[in-house]
């Protein structure tokens, strides 16, 4: 059985095509996702409690995570678990400690001091996807960069089950990020009640966290009204690029490990070779994800994602860069002979990983770099969360009264220019001019 279709050297409409995501949000659920958005903006509670119950099937006495429960879920972790979640977090702190940027300092001209004044963002939302498959990383890998960066408050919205129960991993990995504020949401209903606020949830100043489409796409539909997001982040998505002598096993892995996200997940094949050669490597690739897929869990999942997955096989290393950039993956697996080669030729992607043991299970958990990454092309032009992502930059300037007559020429004349007379007055009154 094929699960990739297989394409030679494709151009222009036909690479468009293969390129295209598998799933685009349809005017059904835009419509769904405005309705709730609209009902949690003005019923507050009584929304949020009549929807979880609805998507969830849990009745809730309370929308946030009391004491009570965090301390439960500490016992119910195991040692290994904790264990995983403290090196994880270890290295995770200590690459985005790294990444606090120092705001300038500098004389322009005399008389004209600039700077920039770096602060963490107030109030952050933190949405961690439970469902399927509860995303306990994803606590650490918004929660650290928003501790990194000072957040005087930070909220932390994640589906129950039926019960009403929140994963115990998910509130001790909360935990270990300070954070005491979680609350019984998933959905489009928790990214509502992170915008708008309610009586239990308070607004805050943006929004982090993957999700499905609905969660998608009420981030997109309260940035444009209300409230901050860090992206665009939808259904996960990886692009392998493998030459000749790759592992086949080591691909197919890769395309699997991204596959059983979810039904919209994709996983795409580029392969640097002639086309002999890159039908028969996809052949072998082919063998070891039959091989791989008797073993694996989720098979509804994984069979849907590579229904709509491709493997292109190019002639020549740039015409497989340029496959790359034109779709700009939200993970890069670069598994080729000489992995930097083609990580010089790639200015789109939203994480690279270099090399035969550059699994993308790395990155996801432990490694350091951050998981909430640009998805569905937004890596042309967004980059994936980091500690930058919590902090704001303010230009501060100061000129004294000499910097600015120096100046005063030069502003008067462009004031001037773009008729903004009372422009040119501010400018004129601090120098004793005629205005």
């Amino acid at each position: 059985m094929a699960y990739l279709s297989r394409n030679f050297s494709p151009e222009g409409r036909e690479l468009d095509r293969l390129l295209r995501r598998s799933s685009d949000t349809n005017a059904t659920v835009q419509d769904q996702v405005a309705q709730i958005l609209n009902r949690v903006a003005t019923e507050g509670d009584a929304a949020l409690f009549a929807l979880e119950e609805q998507f969830t099937k849990a009745k809730l006495a309370s929308l946030s995570v009391s004491e009570e429960e965090f301390l439960e879920a500490e016992a119910l972790v195991s040692a290994s678990l904790k264990k995983a979640l403290r090196e994880a977090a270890s290295n995770i702190r200590f690459f985005h400690e790294a990444q606090l940027p120092q705001g300038e300092r500098l004389t322009v001209a005399t008389g004209i001091e600039l700077s920039r004044k770096i602060v963490p963002i107030q109030r952050v939302g933190l949405y961690v996807p439970g469902g399927t498959a509860p995303l306990i990383s994803t606590t650490l890998m918004l929660g650290i960069p928003a501790q990194v960066a000072g957040c005087k408050d930070v909220v932390l919205c994640t589906p129950s089950d039926a019960s009403g129960k929140v994963h115990p991993a998910i509130l001790y990995a909360a935990s270990m990020c300070s954070i005491t504020k979680v609350f019984k949401l998933g959905g489009a209903q928790a990214i509502g009640a992170m915008a708008y606020g309610s009586e239990s949830v308070p607004k805050v100043d943006k929004i982090f966290g993957p999700g499905n489409q609905y969660v998608t796409e009420a981030k997109k539909q309260v940035s444009a009204s209300c409230c901050s997001i860090d992206m665009p982040a939808g259904p996960s998505e990886v692009m392998v690029v493998a030459t000749l002598d790759a592992d086949p096993g080591f691909v197919a892995s890769d395309l699997l490990s991204q596959a059983e996200h979810g039904l919209d997940s994709q996983s795409m094949l580029v392969i640097v070779g002639d086309k002999e050669g890159g039908f028969a490597f996809l052949d072998r690739v082919e063998e070891q994800l039959s091989l791989q897929l008797k073993a694996l869990d989720r098979q509804t999942f994984l069979l849907s994602s590579l229904a709509h997955s491709h493997a292109i096989v190019c002639p020549t290393l740039e015409q497989g860069a340029k496959v790359v950039n034109a779709y700009a993956p939200e993970h890069l697996i670069i598994n080729t002979t000489d992995p930097s080669e083609l990580e010089a030729l790639v200015v789109n992607a939203g994480s690279i990983f270099l090399g035969p043991y550059s699994c993308e299970s790395a990155g996801d958990y432990a490694s350091g770099t951050n998981h909430t990454l640009p998805t569905a092309g937004w890596a042309h032009s967004t980059s994936g969360v980091s500690t930058d992502s919590f902090l704001k930059k303010i230009t501060v300037q100061k000129l004294s009264k000499q910097g600015l007559s120096d100046l005063s020429e030069t502003l008067v004349s462009l004031s001037e220019a773009e008729r903004l007379t009372a422009h040119r007055n501010a400018v004129l009154i601090r120098l004793g001019g005629e205005i």
